[in-house]
């Protein structure tokens, strides 16, 4: 549901110009040293103000409702959360009539029978990404990695984004962009197979992002035009180091030591202020619609500290589980 994770497990609530959105972290092991101050980094990366990103301004800063006593977890669950005061709702008030196309107001309509919050996108928005920052940063203390690093490669299919972004926003439209996310030096054995693999967990949490449209490891599509003798990745070392990395430091969906590698695909930014031609369900006719208010050219620019937590988070959470099953670190001592 809007839940992800076995033992580390994470919940994000609220809606964009809800009094606040946050998250529950389930599974957190006590003695985790937190401060507001530690998350400022991430959070700040997440945050509007470059070109291309939307004007709303919130200050983003976590309130700690419980599993934090003196600066320390307490092995309870740990909630957070941040409160939503730069909203305007009546931007809003047209798309119940008419949904915007390639957005989720026609879906949550349907499926909550009229009842969802359609302000800011309610529960759909990016809004809701802020509790994944946040517990990408509880993640990363945890597992103590500081080496998942995400970068936008390119926007609309260019690799000069800031042209691409300056020519969407000339033309009142919007472009998508795709991240490449790189875990160095990460522990082999983590994944567990068939239906938690590294791959699967890890497409799992991504998939739960907005605008995210695909994802691919290592070499991925491009591996299926590929032979087995170029594809294969000759070990080098008794450490399992290999002479290439076409499968993206993983395999049986479980890592191999070697660096994690993999691409995510994420689409233009559904409000746009060009004029479209889509139905208005209130009349019952096809009518222009032009979207006003406060949206992103470019979503991806926004993304890539999202996709470093949801990586920290998979990670952690198959660690804890790696642990609980076989009670080894990734060098064969048991752990105490």
């Amino acid at each position: 549901m809007n839940s992800f994770g076995v033992l580390f497990r994470v919940s994000l609530f609220g809606e964009s110009h809800g009094s606040e959105t946050g998250v529950i972290i389930d599974g957190c092991p006590p003695g985790i040293a937190l401060d507001p101050e530690d998350f400022i980094p991430d959070l700040t990366r997440r945050k509007s103000g470059a070109r291309g990103t939307t004007s709303r301004k919130e200050s983003d800063m976590p309130e700690f409702i419980s599993g934090l006593y003196q600066g320390y977890t307490t092995g309870s669950p740990l909630a957070i959360i941040t409160r939503n005061k730069n909203t305007i709702s009546s931007d809003y008030s047209l798309f119940d009539n008419i949904p915007r196309p390639g957005h989720a107001d026609f879906v949550a309509k349907k499926k909550y029978s009229g009842f969802s919050d359609m302000r800011g996108s309610g529960h759909f928005s990016g809004r809701i990404t802020w509790g994944m920052a946040v517990a990408g940063v509880v993640a990363k203390k945890i597992y103590g990695q500081k080496n998942i690093t995400a970068r936008l490669l390119s926007a609309g299919g260019s690799e000069d984004i800031e042209d691409a972004i300056n020519k969407a926003i000339a033309d009142n439209d919007s472009v998508g962009g795709i991240i490449e996310c790189v875990v160095k030096d990460p522990p082999a054995g983590l994944g567990e197979p068939f239906f938690y693999s590294f791959e699967s967990a890890l497409s799992h949490i991504v998939f739960s992002i907005p605008a995210v449209k695909g994802i691919e490891f290592g070499s991925g599509f491009a591996s299926a035009s590929m032979r087995g003798s170029v594809h294969n990745d000759p070990f080098t070392d008794a450490a399992g180091k290999t002479a290439s990395n076409h499968a993206g430091g993983i395999n049986g969906g479980i890592t191999n030591g070697n660096d994690i590698v993999f691409r995510v695909a994420v689409k233009p930014t559904s409000s746009i202020g060009k004029e479209q031609f889509t139905y208005n369900f209130q009349t019952e006719e096809m009518q222009k619609l032009k979207i006003q208010g406060r949206h992103d050219t470019c979503i991806a620019l926004r993304m890539p500290v999202i996709i470093e937590a949801a990586v920290a988070v998979t990670m952690v959470d198959l660690l804890l589980i790696d642990r609980g099953i076989y009670g080894t670190d990734k060098r064969g001592k048991t752990v105490s």
